[in-house]
């Protein structure tokens, strides 16, 4: 005990813990695991659990009682019988001394106590989970899905608005729409028929047709500032729900484009937490792009300015706990106010609370009240209950200094948490809750104890251990969602770890300074923005790293896998722990897995291969193509659609330098993945063509440029560029195309490259007219034998047969995705470059492809 202070003096306040009390943990995991069996099914299955659950446990708990009086009695004819006084105190200094209370020490009947509980605990959750299935069921709203019937609802919201993310859907994005919950409490059929119900749905508006842009300050549509309790009446086609297993009886699709029709306020408390909500977000309109966006989600869970890019970082590296409320965020708001919990009811207490001169009973209250204004502000939601919940647990653990009382009060929460919400026990996010704080309470500790055996500093011992904790138990449950394991999650979170108490702490103090004194949350939202910015950056750095991640089977099986690896890694990692020196070894190998530096890179695996001069990156349905210069530098033509794709292809060709970067048109599979070329490379300008549609994409990559103060141009045909040993010309769109294009893709920005000797043709997506046009244009001459052709729109079949025979490629390439909906490439057009002579090379079979050499000595490697 003494030993295991610290101190040569033992610990100030040494206690006695006995073993782990895991009674509760049983009744926890059968609530769960019935709720989850159960919630949904037929109101027969749901009867019969209840009555045969109740009745076991009745009769279980008679036997039990029946036990105990067999137990009192043995234990007062074996005190009885007690030969002397000093047995009879050994004997009850034993039973107290082991931490268990009477009746466990009663062998006859803890066991059939606790048997009849856990049955006990089952019929309660099947009784929840059928109460709960039942909502979906009853009333005219089911019925009404099924007829996909358009109808008037007023409907009552029960959650934020929220947006969906831009989806690529080949050429396009597909539309944005805001989703809520609600509950329809009144229905009017199209015949006049009015209907009273309180059924749970999902309502779905287009946010395309919205008045004002959802996505830009200035613009923002109606519909987001809805606040929940808010009741609405709408005009809407009611279709089924996505899958059973969902938590809605139906979907109600909003027709028309009219801004929302209020018909009842939202409560009081939602009024004010709306204006805490508004008054944050206004104090952090003034700073810049990742700060405004990461602090409202710090601190209220509020995402609607998290960029799809900024998200995509955060769950590459498993940061994304950050972006929604964690007891985390209670738990450092409440040891600001009464200082570490341990230390609340002895005199050197610390915190706001003694400061202030409060006493410890008002402290007590002022910090339920605490509680309750952060459950009311982030929304009483299930995930905000469980939330606070955890981070109560958090504190019951410092408070008590007894780790002993930890994992009941964990399992208490679950059981009661599940049974107040049985399809919490279907949530993937409440799974990876519990068991991060399990990790925090079971593993954590005692891996940090490991830690500072080994003269690891304490601060950063907990750290790490809390972190590789966190990371063991959810990686399974996040590998199953992503099919993705991060290797970089745990450094990232230790880093990320060191900037979350002050930009949360700030940031709330913002949210409490807003509505009174703007000018003071500016500045507190201006202290709060440095280290919001570190947190982005340790996620979007990590996110860089080519190495950041490994695909991972996306299944139960999968997760298991996972789940024994993990435990491997555990095991040799404690051995390893011993040898420093072979520590250090493993440390500095897997930061060069991670980090994949491009010389290393290159002479084990060979890519990129010395001298490329062209490089086809695979970017799924879409293109991105590089054009060396030499020394990092390269020219980028179009940017795919996945930023995180088009950045990994460009970080394993070592491109670092950017001189031009030229979009050919705005599809979005070609536009889509700019923010990925961008990311933290220097771009010199970016060049577009003349033809702004789709306008949205358009409007897009302007918004990006002038992000970066980058300059934009456009290429015309005939203009002529040059950068190193690499020089171009501009063989599409003419200057002022007669008859206009008939699209985007006709609109495509032709470039004819020669490379030292070797000479490529970019045909971006060109179709037969515009490549009929370029056929009879007075550059044709140069197109004759060509060595590399990059086939137009990922080889379709709407092709002109007689500039294929004129350009005759050696080697053509075609960047396409695999199994798309599109055909792509089409067999006839593979046919017609075969027969020409060329090689041809496709990224969804071939992968990565880059060219080197010219004339006899062409090649391609693949990677």
């Amino acid at each position: 005990m003494h030993a295991a202070s610290g101190s040569r003096l033992g610990a100030s306040h040494p206690k006695v813990e006995a073993s782990t009390d895991l009674r509760l943990v049983a009744p926890a995991a059968a609530v769960w695991l019935t709720a989850a069996v159960t919630v949904g099914v037929s109101p027969g299955w749901v009867t019969g659990v209840v009555a045969v659950s109740l009745v076991a446990g009745g009769v279980l708990l008679a036997a039990g009682r029946n036990g105990a009086r067999t137990g009192r009695r043995s234990a007062g004819t074996g005190r009885r019988n007690a030969c002397t006084e000093q047995e009879q105190e050994q004997e009850q200094e034993q039973e107290q001394g082991q931490g268990q209370g009477r009746e466990a020490a009663r062998p006859g009947s803890w066991p059939w106590v606790s048997v009849a509980a856990v049955l006990l605990c089952v019929g309660a959750a099947a009784a929840s989970a059928g109460l709960h299935g039942a909502d979906l069921r009853r009333g005219p709203v089911p019925a009404l899905a099924a007829q996909f019937a358009n109808v008037t609802a007023e409907v009552e919201i029960t959650s934020d608005p929220r947006l969906t993310r831009p989806r690529i859907n080949g050429d396009h994005v597909a539309p944005t729409a805001l989703l809520f919950d609600a509950e329809v409490t009144r229905v009017t059929q199209a015949d006049g028929t009015v209907l009273a119900t309180r059924t749970p749905v999902l309502v779905i508006v287009d946010a395309r047709s919205r008045r004002g842009s959802p996505g830009k300050a200035g613009g923002r549509s109606p519909w987001l500032s809805l606040l929940p309790s808010t009741r609405l009446r709408v005009a809407a086609r009611v279709v089924p729900a996505l899958s059973d297993g969902d938590d809605i009886a139906a979907v109600l699709r909003v027709r028309g484009s009219a801004p929302p029709e209020v018909v009842g306020e939202p409560s009081g408390p939602q009024r004010l937490a709306g204006r805490l909500r508004e008054g944050l977000r206004k104090a952090t309109d003034g700073l810049d792009a990742d700060a405004r966006a990461l602090l409202p989600g710090l601190v209220v869970g509020d995402t609607s300015r998290v960029t799809p890019e900024l998200d995509d970082a955060f769950r590459a590296t498993d940061l994304t706990h950050l972006l929604a409320v964690s007891g985390g965020n209670l738990v450092i708001i409440l040891a600001l106010f009464i200082g570490p919990p341990g230390l609340a009811q002895r005199v050197e207490r610390r915190g706001l609370a003694p400061r202030l001169g409060v006493p410890l009973r008002a402290t007590a209250l002022l910090g339920g009240a605490l509680t309750l204004a952060f459950v009311i502000v982030c929304r009483p939601d299930p995930s905000v209950l469980r939330a606070a919940a955890c981070g109560s647990i958090s504190l019951l653990a410092i408070a008590t200094g007894r780790r002993r009382s930890l994992i009941p009060a964990l399992a208490a929460a679950v059981l009661l948490l599940v049974l107040y919400d049985p399809w919490l026990s279907r949530s993937y996010g409440f799974l990876l809750s519990v068991l991060a704080t399990a990790a925090l309470l079971t593993l954590a500790p005692r891996w940090s104890t490991a830690l500072q055996r080994r003269r690891v500093p304490p601060r950063l011992a907990e750290a790490l251990a809390a972190a590789a904790a966190a990371q063991a138990l959810c990686a399974p449950v996040v590998a199953l969602l992503s099919a993705r394991v991060s290797l970089v999650a745990v450094p990232c979170n230790l880093l990320a770890e060191f900037a979350v108490t002050p930009a949360t702490v700030l940031g709330f103090a913002t949210l409490a300074t807003a509505s009174p004194a703007i000018p003071v949350a500016e500045a507190l939202a201006w202290s709060a923005s440095w280290p919001a910015r570190w947190i982005a950056g340790i996620a979007r750095t990590g996110a860089a790293q080519p190495g950041g991640g490994v695909d991972w089977p996306g299944s139960w099986t999968g997760a298991l896998l996972l789940a024994l690896v993990t435990v491997a890694v555990v095991a040799v990692g404690r051995r390893l722990l011993r040898h420093p020196v072979l520590s250090a070894v493993c440390a500095v190998l897997f930061l060069l897995v991670v980090v994949q530096p491009p010389p290393l890179t290159r002479v084990i695996t060979g890519w990129p291969p010395p001298g490329w001069r062209f490089a086809m990156c695979d970017v799924g349905q879409g293109d991105a193509t590089v054009l060396a210069v030499g020394d990092g530098s390269a020219v980028v033509v179009d940017a795919g659609p996945d930023p995180v794709l088009v950045d990994r292809c460009l970080s394993t060709l070592g491109v670092t330098r950017i001189p031009l970067v030229v979009l050919t048109h705005f599809h979005a599979d070609h536009v889509a993945g700019l923010p990925g070329v961008l990311h933290g490379r220097s771009v010199g300008a970016i060049e577009t063509t003349g033809f702004e549609e789709p306008l949205e994409q358009a409007e897009f990559v302007r918004r990006e440029a002038a992000a970066r103060h980058i300059p934009m141009t456009r290429a015309v045909a005939g203009e002529r560029r040059r950068a190193g040993s690499l020089d171009w010309r501009v063989l599409w769109p003419p200057p002022d195309p007669a008859p206009p294009p008939d699209g985007p893709n006709d609109a495509s920005v032709a470039l004819l490259v020669r490379s030292a000797g070797l000479r490529l043709l970019l045909l971006g997506d060109l179709e037969p007219p515009a490549q009929q046009a370029l056929s009879r244009s007075p550059v044709v001459a140069e197109l004759d034998g060509v060595d590399v052709l990059k086939v137009a729109h990922h080889g379709s079949a709407y092709q002109d047969p007689e500039l294929i025979r004129r350009v005759a490629p050696r080697l053509a390439l075609i960047s396409v995705g695999g199994d798309n909906p599109y055909g792509h490439p089409a067999p006839s057009t593979v046919a017609a470059l075969r027969a020409g002579g060329a090689v041809v090379l496709r990224t969804d079979e071939d992968g990565d492809l880059a060219v080197t050499g010219a004339g006899e000595g062409l090649s391609v490697a693949r990677h």
